[in-house]
């Protein structure tokens, strides 16, 4: 059996990164398709299962994406992106989640 993970060329990924299977980090058709256009992971992020990461994004550090998730933006710093469309939602300094008016 294979895990299933798809990671494009030009996609950058930080240390102490965790990926599980079925994650795809992939470019954008954008013109001249240019490493440019692939996602920037930073650190200490956490990837679950069928998570998909489309196009030049940046995740932050310490960002869990969820199982299944679709990124095609922006993740901030310390923050948790769920759902399809993927959105941010932010962890508090003492670890306890709060949901952006605009997430749900």
């Amino acid at each position: 059996m294979r895990s299933g993970i798809v990671i494009g060329a030009g996609a950058r990924i930080g240390s102490n990164c965790t990926i599980y299977q079925q994650v795809t980090i992939g470019g954008a058709r954008r013109g001249d398709y240019q490493a440019s256009h692939y996602p920037c992971i930073g650190d200490d992020v956490v990837l679950y299962a069928g998570a998909k990461l489309i196009g030049d994004i940046r995740i932050g550090d310490r960002v869990d994406v969820g199982a299944n998730a679709v990124v095609r933006s922006d993740i901030p710093d310390d923050s948790i992106a769920v759902g399809l469309p993927a959105r941010a939602i932010h962890r508090t300094a003492v670890g306890r989640v709060r949901i952006l008016a605009e997430a749900v």
